[in-house]
């Protein structure tokens, strides 16, 4: 079978999108299936870390659109679509579409020339023409996808289908047996998203006192990295950049800090209390309906936000413990092409 994913990465929209359309990808390899990716050459991409085979389609540094998401993708849905067509090799199989930008019109285009659609959502905001719909956040009804799909849709939704890579379902017993023996918050880790454009983990760390261990992770596209290495020299601070080790990271830690992506589902795999902030509108969801579980916390006021969990530790505790119920970390094993 011949698998194309078309998904693309950047500075604004950062890089979660792919890498779960890599671990599906990795999955899917298993099966011997041959694997592409279709990526735009956007500001800040992270092809690099595709060790399939990529085509890329081209950078149109003059777009500009009043669609929020459309920037994103740098293209209409209708240039997008015939650049994916003439770029995709014949015979493709299956398409497996990771955007927000793209919807039913840009389906119906690419339906004559490809066997099943695969679409990966989290907003569910606009209509979709696939055979499979993947949305893999916490408490996602059928509901919410009425009128959306067609009729014979199939719908994989909620967290026993979150795309995380292998590392974290084989750390979970480990990392649930070390939240059991924690007595005490020591080691923080701080991780906000690929680019941090804003700056957020520098803010972050100007809260934080000296008596904790902090590891923060920064991924190579970030414009302040050097800002963050230079103001960590002298600290208890490790700075990781492109940390290839999240799983052991987030197990080694005792809380984190972040944002509200879907790396929040690594992190209940394994059981890791957080405060996040909301650094899109498009994560507020995952956001909310965590700290509605007790799972986490959405940071008001950080200062205020960390020593409420420093200072009571069954808040810690049940936070962990809450945490765990979300996601076992072996949801791309449920996905069946």
């Amino acid at each position: 079978m011949n698998i194309v994913f078309r998904v693309d990465s950047s500075n604004k929209m950062g890089v979660g999108h792919l890498i779960r359309c890599l671990t599906l990808a990795d999955e899917l390899n298993k099966k011997n299936y041959k694997i592409i990716f279709i990526c735009r050459d956007l500001e800040g991409s992270l092809i690099s870390l595709i060790k399939y085979a990529v085509l890329t389609l081209p950078k149109n540094n003059d777009f500009q659109s009043n669609d929020f998401y459309l920037n994103w993708l740098g293209a209409t849905q209708e240039q997008d679509a015939k650049q994916t067509i003439a770029t995709m090799p014949e015979g493709t199989d299956l398409m497996v579409v990771d955007s927000y930008a793209l919807d039913k019109k840009w389906h119906k285009i690419l339906r004559p020339h490809i066997k099943k659609i695969i679409v990966i959502d989290d907003l569910a905001d606009r209509q979709f023409d696939c055979d499979v719909l993947l949305n893999q956040n916490f408490g996602t009804q059928e509901k919410e996808y009425k009128n959306k799909v067609p009729d014979d849709c199939e719908l994989l939704l909620g967290c026993d289908y979150a795309l995380l890579r292998p590392e974290f379902s084989e750390l979970r017993e480990q990392a649930l047996k070390k939240r059991k023996n924690t007595s005490k918050i020591k080691n923080i880790l701080i991780s906000v998203g690929g680019s941090d454009v804003n700056n957020l983990t520098y803010d972050i760390l100007q809260e934080l006192s000296g008596k904790f261990c902090v590891v923060v992770v920064l991924g190579r596209t970030s414009p302040h990295n050097r800002m963050i290495m230079d103001y960590a020299q002298d600290k208890d601070i490790s700075v990781i950049v492109d940390a290839d080790n999240m799983a052991e990271l987030m197990m080694n830690a005792d809380l984190s800090i972040g944002a509200g992506g879907s790396t929040s589902w690594e992190r209940c795999c394994l059981g890791l209390p957080t405060l996040l902030f909301i650094t899109a509108e498009n994560q507020r969801v995952i956001a909310e309906s965590l700290e509605r579980l007790g799972a986490s916390i959405i940071v008001k006021n950080l200062r205020n936000d960390l020593q409420a969990i420093v200072g009571n530790f069954s808040l810690w505790r049940k936070m962990s413990e809450k945490a765990q119920t979300v996601c076992d970390g072996t949801g791309v094993k449920r996905i069946k092409i």
